[in-house]
C-alpha cells in the first residue's frame, strides 16, 4: 500500500485515496503509531461500504482502542511477576477487571463523546425504571381487581407547576390496560360550564365500574390557581372550600375510591426545572406564561396551599403529601399510596409498601413545616 496514493483528511491518522475505484469508490485507511509501532488498516470504501468521513472516523477510533487494549494486555503479561501465593489473588482481580472493562465498553460504545453528567443520568434512569417495574406490576393487579369487582377509583394529582405530576402519571399508567383507565386534564371552562354547578364538568369524567380516572389537576384549581389569578371571586372560592369536603365524603360513601396526592416541590427545585424547560428545545413547549409568574407568586401559592390542606383534608378523603424534589422517589411513593388504598388480590408481600417518611409525609407535618417556612 503506497501512502503517496492517499491524502490526509482533517483528522489525524485518517487518509482517503486520491483516486476513486470505478466500482468501490474512494478508500479510507487508518494509519497511526502507538508504543513505537506503526499500524495501518483499510477501513472501507465510500461506495461499496457506504462509508462517510464520520463513519470512517468511528471505525478508526474502534481500531485504535482495540490496539491499545491489546498492547496493554501484552504489557501486563510481559511485566507479570513470577506467580506466588501473594500475587495470584492480584492477578485474578486484574483479569476480572479487564473482563469487566471489555464488557462495559461493549455496552457503552463510544461513551467518550457523551457528556459525563448525561451518561450518569441515563444509567441512573435505567436503575430507577427497573425498581419501578415491580410496583407497576402491582398496579396492573390492582386494575384487574377493580375490574373484577366493578369498583371505581379516582386519583387526584395536585401540586405547583413543575412539581412532577405529569411524569408520575406517565410512569403509573405505562403498562396499565388503557381500556380501563383515563387521564383527565381539563382546561379553562367554557361559557356554558361557567354557568353550571362548579363540580359538574368534573363529574362528567368520573369513572364507571372497573375504571380508574387520574386527574392531572382537579377541582382543587379553585382552591389555589383560580383565586390567585382572579379566575373566581372570593365568594366562589369560599363556597368551594366549604362544600368540597362534603362532596368528597358523599363520593366515598357511595363506593368511590378517592386518592388525593399533593406533589410538594421546593422553590429552588421548581426554578431549576423551569430553567431547564427554557434551555432544552425538547421541553420548551412545557413552559407557559403561568410558569413565568409561579416563582414571583410563590408566597401567594403557599398561603393558598396551606389553607387548602388545612381545610380540605378529612378522614374519608385525606391528602397525601409527596415531596417531589427527587422525581424517582416521589413516583415510587405515589405508587405505594395508591396500592395501599385497595386490598387487592395477589399482592406481592415481598415488596416494601411502607412509606419513606422523608418523601411520603403527613398533612400535619407539611403544615408544621409550612408554618416555619414557605419554601414548600
Amino acid at each position: 500500500m503506497n501512502l503517496s496514493d492517499f491524502e490526509r483528511t482533517n483528522h489525524s491518522g485518517l487518509y482517503i485515496s486520491k483516486v476513486a475505484h470505478p466500482i468501490f469508490g474512494k478508500k479510507y485507511i487508518a494509519r497511526f503509531q502507538y508504543e513505537r509501532k506503526r499500524y495501518v488498516k483499510v477501513l472501507g470504501y465510500t461506495k461499496k461500504d457506504n462509508l462517510t468521513k464520520k463513519s470512517a472516523l468511528d471505525l478508526m477510533q474502534k481500531f485504535k482502542d482495540s490496539i491499545m487494549l491489546k498492547e496493554d494486555k501484552i504489557e501486563t503479561v510481559i511485566n507479570k511477576p513470577v506467580a506466588t501465593k501473594e500475587n495470584s489473588f492480584e492477578n485474578e482481580q486484574l483479569s476480572k477487571l479487564i473482563k469487566e472493562n471489555e464488557q462495559l465498553l461493549s455496552i457503552l460504545g463510544d461513551y467518550k463523546k457523551l457528556d459525563t453528567d448525561i451518561l450518569k443520568e441515563g444509567v441512573q434512569k435505567i436503575y430507577d425504571l427497573e425498581e419501578l417495574k415491580r410496583y407497576q406490576i402491582e398496579l396492573i393487579k390492582l386494575q384487574n381487581h377493580l375490574e373484577s369487582n366493578n369498583q371505581r377509583m379516582i386519583v387526584l394529582f395536585e401540586g405547583r407547576d413543575a412539581s412532577g405530576k405529569g411524569g408520575a402519571i406517565r410512569r403509573m399508567t405505562r403498562y396499565m390496560n388503557n381500556k380501563h383507565y383515563r387521564i383527565v386534564a381539563l382546561g379553562k371552562p367554557n361559557d356554558t360550564q361557567r354557568t353550571q354547578w362548579f363540580f359538574q364538568r368534573y363529574i362528567e369524567h368520573f369513572p364507571t365500574g372497573g375504571e380508574i380516572v387520574l386527574f392531572d389537576r382537579s377541582w382543587y384549581n379553585r382552591a389555589m390557581v383560580e383565586p390567585i389569578f382572579g379566575f373566581c371571586t372570593k365568594e366562589e372560592h369560599e363556597i368551594f372550600m366549604e362544600d368540597v369536603v362534603n362532596f368528597e365524603q358523599d363520593l366515598v360513601r357511595q363506593g368511590m375510591i378517592l386518592v388525593k396526592l399533593y406533589f410538594s416541590v421546593s422553590k429552588e427545585e421548581q426554578k431549576r426545572r423551569f430553567d431547564r424547560r427554557i434551555q432544552d428545545p425538547l421541553r420548551q413547549w412545557k413552559f407557559s406564561e403561568v410558569d413565568m409568574q409561579a416563582q414571583d407568586l410563590w408566597d401567594e401559592f403557599s398561603e393558598k396551599k396551606y389553607e387548602m390542606l388545612r381545610r380540605t383534608t378529612s378522614r374519608s378523603a385525606p391528602w397525601h403529601i409527596v415531596r417531589s424534589d427527587n422525581k424517582h422517589k416521589a413516583r415510587l411513593e405515589a405508587m405505594k399510596i395508591i396500592l395501599n388504598s385497595v386490598d387487592y388480590d395477589g399482592r406481592n408481600y415481598s415488596l416494601d409498601y411502607e412509606p419513606d417518611e422523608a418523601v411520603n409525609i403527613s398533612v400535619q407535618r407539611e403544615l408544621l413545616q409550612m408554618r416555619k417556612s414557605k419554601n414548600y
